[in-house]
C-alpha cells in the first residue's frame, strides 16, 4: 500500500504544513479542557480569584500574615505599602475605599518564580487566620484557653482577656512554632491537597475587606477566559478546514495518478494478461478499488497522525493534574474499547476481503450479460442469466448487510459505554470533592480527557478496520501496475524511413496461444505494402 503513495512524493510540503497543522489542532484541543476546569474552579468557585496571593492586604492582615510565615522579610519585599502620605494615595483611595481608614500593601509585578515561592510563604497562614476569625466565639474562646495554656502562670492573668492572634504575638518563638505546626497539621487533615483553593477563600475575604467589587473581579476573569476559549476554537476550526481542504486534494490527486497509470498499463496488455484479470476484475480495480484507497488517504492523516497525538496527550494532561485516583476509570475505559474493537475486528475483518471479490463477479456477470443479451435472448436463457444475476447480487448483497450490521454495532456499544465512564467519573469524582481533594472543574476536565482517550482508541480501530481492506484494493492496483507485459516494444526504435509510410514487414516471426505448448506460426517473413 505504501508503495502507492509514493506517488505523492512532489507533495510532501503539503504533507508537511498537514502534521504540523494535526500538532497544532490537537495541542488546541487538549487546552479547551483546561479552560473548562478553570472557568469552573476560577471563574465560578473563586469568583475569579486566580491564586491564594493578595494583590492587596490590610496593614493588620499583612502583620498577622507574618506570624506564621518563615520568611516575612521576602513576603513584605513583593509588596508596597501604600499611606496616606503615598503619591499614589487618590489612585488606590478609589479601588480600595479602605484605604481611608487603613494602610494597604500592594503587590508588586512579580515573576513567576517569585509568585511560586509567594504561594508557598502564604497558602497555610491565609487559611489559619481565615479559620480563626471566621470560628464561633465559643471555638475561639476555647482556642485562646489552649494558646493561653502554653504561658508561664505569672503571665496568663495578664493576657487571659486577649485573643488567639493577639496571644502569639507575645508568645515564646518556640511556643508559637509549636502552635503554628499544630494549626499545619490540623489544615492538612481538613483541606488535604487543596490547600491553594481553600487559601482563596481567605484572599476573598480580604478583598471584601478592602472594597473589592467582586462582582467586577468575577466578570473580567470569565469574560477573559471566555474570549481565550472563543480564540482557541477558532484555531481549531481554521485547522481542520485546512487539513481536511488539504487532504482532500491530496487523495484526489493520488487517485487521479492512479487511474491514469492503471489506465495507460492496461492500454499496453495483449489478450494474455486481459485473461489473467478479466475486463470486469480491471474496472473493478480502476473505479472501486482505487476509491476505497482515496477514501482512505483522505482520513489517513487526520486519524493515523492525530489520534496518537490527541490520546497520549489527554493521558499526559490527566497524570499532570495529579489525580491518579481516576487513573483506574480511565484504564477501564481503554481495555474495554480495545476488547470490543478486537471482537468487531475478529467478525468483520473475513467478510471485508470476501467483499471485493464479490463486487469482482457482479461486474463479471453484469457486463456478460449486458454485452451478450442477443445471444441470450437468442437461446431463450433470460430466466438462467437472471438466475445467475440473482445469486451473485445476493452474495455482495448478505456480504454488505453483513459488515454494516456488525459495524452499526460498534458506535451504540461504545456510546454506552463512554456513558457508563461518564458516571464512574462523577461517582468517583464526587466523592473526591465531597473529601476536599478535587474541584469540580477538575473533574469536569478529567471527564473531558477521558473522552479524548476513548475516542482516540475508536478512530484508531476504524484505521485498523478499513486498512486491511484498502490494502487488499491496493494490492490489487499493484498487481495491475506490476505485471510484466508479454509484447514489449525495442527500447532502441529507429526512426521511421518517411520513404516506406505505410509498409509493414514481418521478419522471423512467431506465435503461440498462451496456454499452448506449440507455436502455431514460426519464423513468418512478410510484407504488407501499402495500397
Amino acid at each position: 500500500m505504501f508503495k502507492l503513495f509514493s506517488n505523492l512524493k512532489k507533495s510532501w510540503f503539503v504533507i508537511i504544513i498537514i502534521i504540523i497543522l494535526l500538532v497544532i489542532q490537537a495541542m488546541a484541543e487538549l487546552e479547551l479542557p483546561d479552560y473548562t476546569s478553570r472557568i469552573v474552579n476560577v471563574g465560578i468557585q473563586q469568583g475569579g480569584i486566580e491564586d491564594c496571593i493578595p494583590q492587596v492586604a490590610r496593614e493588620s492582615t499583612m502583620n498577622n500574615l507574618l506570624l506564621a510565615t518563615k520568611d516575612g522579610n521576602f513576603v513584605l519585599s513583593q509588596y508596597t505599602l501604600i499611606t496616606k502620605k503615598s503619591p499614589e494615595y487618590v489612585k488606590y483611595k478609589e479601588k480600595y475605599p479602605i484605604l481611608e481608614e487603613e494602610n494597604i500593601y500592594v503587590l508588586n509585578n512579580i515573576s513567576n518564580e517569585n509568585r511560586e515561592k509567594l504561594i508557598d510563604e502564604l497558602a497555610e497562614p491565609l487559611i489559619m487566620f481565615y479559620f480563626i476569625n471566621n470560628a464561633k466565639d465559643e471555638t475561639k474562646a476555647m482556642m485562646s484557653d489552649f494558646a493561653l495554656s502554653w504561658f508561664p502562670e505569672n503571665l496568663r492573668e495578664k493576657y487571659k482577656d486577649k485573643d488567639l492572634i493577639e496571644l502569639a504575638k507575645h508568645m515564646p518563638q518556640e511556643q508559637k512554632n509549636q502552635l503554628i505546626g499544630m494549626f499545619e497539621d490540623e489544615i492538612e487533615s481538613r483541606v488535604g491537597d487543596m490547600v491553594d483553593q481553600s487559601a482563596v477563600m481567605a484572599v476573598q475575604s480580604e478583598y471584601w475587606a478592602c472594597g473589592v467589587d467582586m462582582n467586577k473581579l468575577q466578570e473580567a476573569y470569565l469574560w477573559k477566559a471566555g474570549f481565550q476559549m472563543l480564540g482557541v476554537a477558532l484555531i481549531i476550526m481554521v485547522c481542520a478546514i485546512t487539513i481536511m481542504y488539504l487532504s482532500s486534494g491530496l487523495a484526489c490527486k493520488l487517485g487521479k495518478i492512479l487511474r491514469e497509470k492503471v489506465f495507460r498499463k492496461v492500454l499496453n496488455y495483449s489478450n494474455k494478461e486481459f485473461n489473467e484479470f478479466s475486463t470486469a476484475s480491471l474496472i473493478t480495480r480502476s473505479t472501486n478499488d482505487i476509491q476505497q484507497i482515496q477514501g482512505m488517504m483522505q482520513m489517513m492523516f487526520r486519524t493515523v497522525i492525530f489520534a496518537p497525538i490527541m490520546g497520549f496527550g489527554a493521558l499526559f494532561k490527566v497524570l499532570a493534574r495529579g489525580n491518579t485516583s481516576m487513573m483506574w476509570v480511565v484504564g477501564l475505559a481503554v481495555a474495554v474499547v480495545f476488547v470490543v474493537m478486537i471482537f468487531l475486528f475478529i467478525i468483520a475483518m473475513p467478510k471485508f476481503i470476501k467483499l471485493q471479490e464479490f463486487i469482482d463477479k457482479m461486474n463479471l456477470v453484469t457486463r456478460e450479460i449486458l454485452t451478450g443479451l442477443p445471444v441470450i435472448r437468442a437461446f431463450n436463457k433470460e430466466k438462467v442469466e437472471e438466475k445467475r444475476f440473482d445469486l451473485a447480487n445476493i452474495d455482495l448483497m448478505k456480504t454488505n448487510a453483513f459488515v454494516n450490521i456488525v459495524m452499526s454495532f460498534m458506535m451504540p456499544l461504545l456510546t454506552f459505554w463512554m456513558n457508563i465512564i461518564v458516571l464512574l467519573i462523577v461517582w468517583h469524582g464526587s466523592s473526591g470533592i465531597n473529601d476536599g481533594i478535587m474541584q469540580i472543574g477538575d473533574m469536569m476536565a478529567i471527564m473531558q480527557y477521558t473522552m479524548h482517550i476513548i475516542m482516540s482508541f475508536i478512530m484508531i480501530s476504524i484505521v485498523s478496520i478499513m486498512l486491511p481492506r484498502a490494502s487488499i484494493s491496493a494490492k490489487r492496483i499493484n498487481a495491475v501496475l506490476e505485471k510484466d507485459l508479454s509484447i514489449l516494444d525495442k527500447e532502441n526504435v529507429k526512426e521511421f524511413d518517411s520513404n516506406k509510410k505505410g509498409l509493414v514487414e514481418f521478419k522471423n516471426v512467431s506465435f503461440k496461444y498462451p496456454d499452448g505448448d506449440l507455436e502455431v506460426l514460426s519464423n513468418i517473413s512478410f510484407n504488407a505494402e501499402p495500397r
